[in-house]
């Protein structure tokens, strides 16, 4: 069996490569042949079925440019995790749609209207409406961003219409501040509907747990009501793969925050020593047998 890796082609952080590496020797241990390609290194014309190209039995996509996922799903390769979970995931505002639909419990998420680069936001009517149903203080979240560093917490309508001037045109939303999981989170990985490993993060010295945002982290036993939580949410954005974020909600009511398509997982494996390129390693393994 062999297999792609596909990687951002502009992406070289070590932080990255730490988890393209741990994903490479899990493959050759399991006697998987694995290659690593940037993802300009196959592009192809719209609509070519990449006859150029001596497709793989599989690919794990650890990017997040969902056409060429979708176009080499069109060629008829399995994708992990696909093109149309990516996406789910990628946009926070999709996310929280899907998981919506699905039941699957969320703060309370108003999406920001829609404006564009030469507009701008030139009425805030929209930001008072959103204050007077969620409260303050209030999350502001751009719809695409990572580990955090989208993500923003404004005590003031003041503070809130100063930082959405900054977004600028950008998509975003807003959500209720769930004041009881403060600087604290679990992060639980699941890896074919089935809960492998998970962590707390949490932070006394800001709202956001992220480990990179100075935040730590210790080996956690979720609740049954945790894992339940977390699998059905992979499960309605239709990933193989993920890192499901839970938030503590009133009497430790389990709320979900974000799910990760491409769950930056090396600081999991540091806390908990379980290293989830085996678990997704041996997923792919069985999925294909």
């Amino acid at each position: 069996m062999n297999g792609w890796l596909i990687v951002n082609s502009f992406m070289d952080s070590d932080k990255f490569k730490e988890i393209y590496a741990l994903l490479l020797e899990s493959a050759k241990l399991k006697n998987i042949s694995l290659k690593l390609l940037k993802s300009q290194e196959i592009s192809d014309i719209v609509g070519s079925d990449f006859s150029n190209y001596t497709l793989p039995d599989f690919v794990i996509f650890w990017d997040k440019d969902v056409l060429l996922a979708q176009m080499l799903e069109n060629a008829g390769v399995r994708v992990f995790n696909s093109a149309d979970a990516i996406y789910s995931c990628d946009n926070k505002a999709q996310t929280y749609i899907r998981l919506a639909q699905a039941g699957v419990r969320i703060p309370k998420t108003i999406i920001a209207p829609k404006t564009f680069e030469s507009i701008g936001y030139n009425d805030f009517t929209f930001l008072k409406n959103a204050i007077d149903r969620l409260g303050l203080p209030i999350i502001i979240k751009e719809s695409f961003g990572s580990f955090g560093q989208q993500v923003f917490l404004a005590n003031t309508e003041d503070e809130a219409k100063a930082i959405i001037e900054r977004i600028g045109y950008k998509e975003f939303v807003f959500q209720e501040f769930i004041k009881t999981s403060c600087g604290k989170d679990v992060r639980i990985n699941v890896v074919g509907g089935q809960v492998v490993a998970s962590m707390l993060r949490y932070n006394e010295n800001d709202f956001r747990s992220n480990i990179i945002n100075g935040g730590n982290m210790k080996p956690f036993i979720p609740s049954d009501a945790q894992k339940q939580l977390a699998t059905v949410a992979a499960k309605a954005l239709n990933l193989d793969f993920a890192g499901v974020d839970i938030l503590f909600g009133p009497d430790e009511e389990a709320i979900v925050c974000e799910v990760n398509s491409n769950p930056h997982f090396k600081s999991t494996l540091e806390c908990t020593g379980i290293n989830i390129a085996e678990h997704i390693i041996n997923y792919i393994a069985e999925e294909l047998k």
